[in-house]
């Protein structure tokens, strides 16, 4: 399904990528000190993710992704010539969705087929991802290999359904596999730092590819906070893919789960007074496929190829906690969907201006619900654009 390109005019200066995690960033310092932008329409506010809980209010409810993250990427080769392996996907027919790179030779990785030793600067964004042709047999560790078949996408050589053989890909990731990372990161990290609270393992052993990372900040102690002034949990899962949708390009079909008790309480909680927010892009996918389009939610599990857009709007959501998004990115749709464009511009503009930190280590935008003037101020705003 194609979506209509953002055709964002402001760029994300090199030195605003959060090249650490924030725990590491200083002494005492837990995953939750990231700061925190919140919009409330077109008002824009600053805060500390340490200050979430005063930001809500009782009776809300945070829809939170429990997937897992994977050590998705390893090394194989092509003949002599190295390359690294993301996993993606696994197909209901046994294939995985894959994307090879080149090892750059600092850790990380850059697009096959391109020159010199420039990494992709953005997570799942950017340059031509070369790779194929169908038929190449790439080597893994532990005697696993894998063959490429076809593109996923007729219209991208970026992923590619692969057929292994030998041991199995779970056995051999969880074995030889690391986090996969990009270049704005200063090194590698174990695979708990990718790890968020509310990750639990998968009995079938899959997870995501990339983490669900709007809820990296989240702490134990912060849940017990919010649990106790009166804020609700529901659980979904979302296994995200490598395909991050930051070049103009739709997510992927991904596997999503909404159980019968988390679409209970976001019934109730919709028909009552409280708030319910999704805490990262996956979950507002997850709770949308759900949706019907009487708004009420149903127990659901299976494949997702929902794409959020303003023209479709949201059903059941009503804001969303989320990182902060390259200006190619067709996540910024989704936001203007919750929000409305005007919205996203003036929070983006503020966390240029505040010098925020973008990427899975980086800041959080808040997004709540706007007013009834502020939505006649986004719909004029919408009329006076060319």
């Amino acid at each position: 399904m194609p979506v209509r390109e953002p055709g964002r005019a402001w760029r994300v200066p090199a030195e605003l990528s959060a090249r650490v995690p924030a725990e590491q960033r200083g002494p005492g310092l837990d995953r939750d000190a990231v700061r925190l932008l919140v919009s409330r329409g077109t008002e824009v506010s600053h805060h500390t993710f340490a200050q979430l809980p005063r930001l809500l209010r009782a009776g809300d409810l945070l829809v939170v992704n429990t997937s897992a993250t994977l050590a998705a990427a390893v090394d194989g080769w092509i003949g002599h010539a190295r390359v690294v392996v993301h996993f993606s996907t696994l197909g209901d027919d046994g294939r995985w969705a894959v994307e090879l790179r080149d090892p750059d030779g600092r850790g990380t990785t850059r697009a096959r087929g391109s020159k010199g030793a420039r990494a992709v600067p953005r997570k799942g964004g950017g340059g031509r991802r070369a790779g194929g042709p169908a038929g190449t047999e790439v080597r893994l560790p532990g005697g696993v290999r894998l063959v490429l078949a076809e593109p996923l996408d007729a219209g991208s050589d970026r992923l590619w359904w692969a057929r292994a053989s030998g041991p199995g890909v779970l056995g051999m990731l969880r074995a030889h596999g690391r986090p996969i990372r990009y270049s704005y990161t200063e090194r590698d990290q174990p695979l708990s730092v990718y790890q968020t609270v509310f990750a639990l393992p998968s009995p079938d052993g899959l997870g995501s590819a990339e983490m669900p990372s709007a809820a990296r900040p989240f702490t134990a102690r912060l849940v017990a906070e919010l649990v106790s002034r009166g804020v609700q949990f529901a659980p979904v899962t979302l296994h995200t893919g490598v395909a991050s949708a930051e070049a103009h390009e739709p997510p992927y079909p991904e596997r999503f789960a909404v159980p019968e008790a988390s679409a209970r309480v976001i019934n109730a909680v919709r028909a009552g007074d409280g708030r319910v927010i999704a805490v990262g892009t996956t979950a507002v996918r997850a709770v949308e496929s759900a949706a019907g389009a009487d708004g009420v939610v149903r127990a659901r599990s299976g494949w997702t190829g929902l794409v959020v857009t303003p023209e479709r709007g949201v059903r059941a959501v009503d804001g969303l906690l989320t990182g902060l998004h390259e200006p190619e990115a067709s996540h910024l749709l989704m936001l203007e969907a919750v929000a409305g464009r005007a919205a996203v511009e003036r929070g983006y503009e503020e966390a240029l201006r505040g010098r925020y930190l973008w990427h899975e280590f980086g800041d959080v935008h808040l997004v709540l619900p706007r007013t009834a003037g502020e939505f006649a101020y986004a719909e004029q705003c919408t009329a006076d654009r060319p």
